[in-house]
């Protein structure tokens, strides 16, 4: 197995010269690999779970490390999941379906990710070179790079949606399709993309299907979704084989073909999927289940935060505390007490924080996604 360091935000275009040819082979079978995060201590974390000096497990061609942000692997961390190159045609192939069909695509994600990697694998199976998004580069800029005349496509996590949207939204609009994922997208920013000509599509997955696998709540093609008390459940040729020397982890999330989330969610009567969270994520306050991601959406939406993330703290009165820790909007100062009011207005009581912190930025994964890890080592550490 072959282990490419991703390539840090400063050197962006770096990532044709070392990890499009190695994904390149690795679709073709011919050189198993893994991609480590930028950074020394994330990717000592993923060596850690890689354990290059052992054999790798049959059929594998690339191996994803997850962001840890469910607490599984060792000490907390992530998991190596096994990913055939059958799987990623799969997932390709079927996403350029639903997107109406081949084109050149923006790299804006970290290739330490399987939402970045699946850009390489889209363009590699059209035979298309990406462009690369230089940190700090605008987009219209990077969207210049792309060929004339042929479909433009992106994908991109919410926090980019929502920053591209406020800076650049002609830009934005410009592409053919704009796959949004890796976290919860709040329902008004979907809107306020869409009212500005995005041609925006929210996607379900994770590295364990190989990607996003429900566009719009509708799966790809050969993609079949059950949702049970244990939550929703995932099956077709974009699944994993398993998780990296661990075959007690891979016998509790797949079994009979199908890949056990841990997300909770429902279907309607068409079909359609609507994920509400994570099953482990849910806090209990007061007695009443509380949905983190449904706060920050909540949050999201007061005029005075320009994004937030949300966890909870131990209480000896409320079992579980909500705590906000928020970024201002330009110019603003939010208050717990407004904060209260305008949450529980839209969720109930139960939801609104008890506890507000005012951040810089939101700390987040090498995925994208929020680390809520982070906020809880940070608040503890203020307790000391």
């Amino acid at each position: 197995m072959e282990l490419v360091p991703a390539p840090g935000p400063d050197d962006a275009a770096a990532v044709l010269d070392t990890v499009w040819p190695a994904l390149r082979s690795c679709l073709d079978g011919d050189a198993p690999l893994a991609v480590l995060p930028a950074g020394a201590g994330p990717a000592a974390a993923a060596r850690a779970v890689l354990r290059p000096g052992e054999p790798l497990e049959p059929g594998a061609d690339l191996v994803v490390v997850t962001s840890g942000s469910t607490g599984a692997g060792p000490a907390g961390g992530g998991k190596g999941v096994l990913l055939s190159a059958a799987a990623l045609r799969a997932s390709a192939t079927a996403t350029l379906t639903r997107l109406g069909g081949p084109g050149s695509w923006l790299l804006a994600l970290p290739t330490s990710a399987v939402g970045g990697l699946q850009v390489l694998c889209r363009s590699a199976l059209t035979g298309r070179t990406p462009a690369v998004l230089g940190h700090g580069e605008p987009l219209a800029g990077a969207l210049a790079r792309l060929p004339a005349g042929d479909r433009r496509y992106t994908s991109l996590v919410p926090t980019q949606l929502r920053r591209f949207l406020a800076a650049e939204p002609e830009a934005l609009a410009a592409f053919d399709g704009v796959l949004v994922g890796g976290a919860a997208t709040d329902t008004a920013l979907l809107q306020r993309a869409r009212d500005a000509g995005v041609a925006v599509r929210t996607t379900y997955g994770m590295s364990e299907t190989a990607g996003g696998c429900v566009y719009d709540g509708v799966p790809l093609d050969g993609v079949g979704v059950r949702v049970d008390e244990a939550g929703v459940r995932l099956a077709g040729p974009v699944l994993a084989l398993g998780y990296r020397l661990d075959p007690a982890g891979t016998a509790a999330a797949f079994a009979d073909g199908w890949f056990r989330t841990r997300d909770a969610g429902s279907l309607d009567d068409d079909g359609r999927l609507t994920v509400s969270g994570r099953l482990d994520d849910v806090l209990i306050s007061g007695g009443v289940n509380v949905v983190p991601q449904a706060v920050e959406a909540a949050l999201r939406e007061h005029p005075a935060v320009a994004d937030a993330v949300v966890t909870g703290r131990p209480d000896p009165e409320w079992g579980q505390r909500v705590v906000a820790a928020v970024v201002p909007a330009a110019g603003a100062a939010p208050t717990l007490d407004e904060l209260r009011r305008w949450v529980a207005g839209r969720l109930g009581p139960a939801a609104a924080p008890r506890e507000l912190h005012t951040v810089g930025a939101v700390p987040t994964l090498h995925t994208g996604k929020p680390d809520r890890r982070a906020v809880i080592a940070w608040l503890t550490e203020g307790d000391q």
